[in-house]
């Protein structure tokens, strides 16, 4: 590996100014986030930012030393388009390190526009071989690519070794049953593509509302949970939710569960992986403190002697507090038989 490369940088989310301050003061390498539109994959009431929280998050992580990802991860449609050029356009003129994008169209209005423009391709954009990211670098320019959370280590490894992109991986957060993105699930039941609108099971269409058998949450009027006046009401989505099947009532199609890779941080170190993605912009800023704070520590620990590294009872204890349904798993990571 190139020694100017970087090895396993620290990204953090920030949904706000507040969550920001809080990535970069415990420790995070770089920060990601968004506008206050569907330019972005987390187009939520209350989340993201204008142009004065915007100029003064930059401000605040760079004049630590600390990087600043703007997603700009949805498809634009072609009577809305002047919206993503006139983003990709803010992001040059506040200086970004990096925009991070999924639209090919987009990607050439920005290298054309902005040369100097560092160009990340989006988890939503679904690079998942070499073959592709190659493809975007030659063509767009492409410096780092964030990985699909559907890749074994293995598979990750050979990416890695055929390509001088940096490679970014996820390593703790929530997962997805679809396609990154790519959720027909939400589509069908609320009528936004989560692509395009920026949300999936947008705000608008999710409702509580307790009930004398507990605490219903439905989406766009569709039943996707049930809970006892002693259980913790989510948000609704219709991947994780419990429905009644054949008489059974379950989660049917996945389980509330975050992807926790903690472990797998000294065999990351050796592929060479350039950066480490919290997920979560939609979380607190004492969730991102949280967690920022156990990732800056392994990661640290590792780099210091990635032999000797071992994950802490501490650690895990505290990122169970935050983890989807109090549980954790390695996802698409380990897969012994590849």
């Amino acid at each position: 590996m190139s020694p100017d490369k970087p090895l396993l940088e620290l990204i953090c989310p920030a949904g706000s100014l507040p969550a920001l301050k809080a990535a970069v003061d415990n420790g995070a390498d770089g920060v990601y986030l968004g506008l206050k539109d569907n330019t972005n994959a987390r187009n939520f009431a209350g989340l993201n930012f204008d142009d004065r929280s915007l100029a003064e998050g930059i401000r605040y992580a760079q004049g630590k030393g600390r990087k600043v990802l703007m997603a700009l991860n949805t498809y634009p449609q072609p009577a809305t388009l002047s919206r993503w050029h006139a983003a990709v356009d803010k992001a040059a003129t506040l200086g970004v390190n990096a925009v991070i994008l999924a639209d090919p169209g987009l990607m050439a209005y920005a290298r054309k526009t902005h040369p100097d423009l560092r160009l990340h391709i989006s988890v939503q954009g679904s690079a998942t071989n070499y073959e592709a990211i190659e493809f975007y670098r030659e063509r767009y320019g492409i410096q780092r690519a964030v990985l699909p959370r559907v890749l074994s280590l293995a598979q990750v490894e050979n990416v890695i070794r055929n390509t001088p992109v940096e490679i970014e991986l996820f390593g703790f957060g929530g997962l997805c049953v679809m396609v990154e993105g790519r959720c027909l699930l939400s589509s069908y039941a609320c009528g936004d593509s989560p692509n395009t609108f920026g949300a999936c099971s947008p705000g608008h269409a999710v409702r509580w509302q307790q009930t004398a058998k507990g605490m219903e949450t439905r989406l766009n009027g569709i039943l996707i949970d049930r809970y006892a006046d002693d259980e913790k009401a989510g948000y609704p989505t219709l991947c994780k939710g419990r429905f009644e099947v054949q008489g059974e009532t379950y989660y049917a199609l996945e389980e509330p569960t975050s992807l926790n890779s903690l472990e797998m941080l000294p065999e990351m170190h050796r592929l060479g992986v350039a950066a480490i993605k919290i997920e979560g912009r939609q979380r607190s800023p004492a969730y991102v403190t949280q967690v920022t704070q156990v990732w800056r520590a392994a990661i640290d620990a590792v780099k210091r002697a990635p032999e000797a590294f071992a994950t802490q009872a501490a650690w895990t204890a505290q990122l169970i507090k935050v983890s989807e349904g109090s549980m954790h798993t390695l996802g698409a990571y380990y897969r012994p038989w590849k």
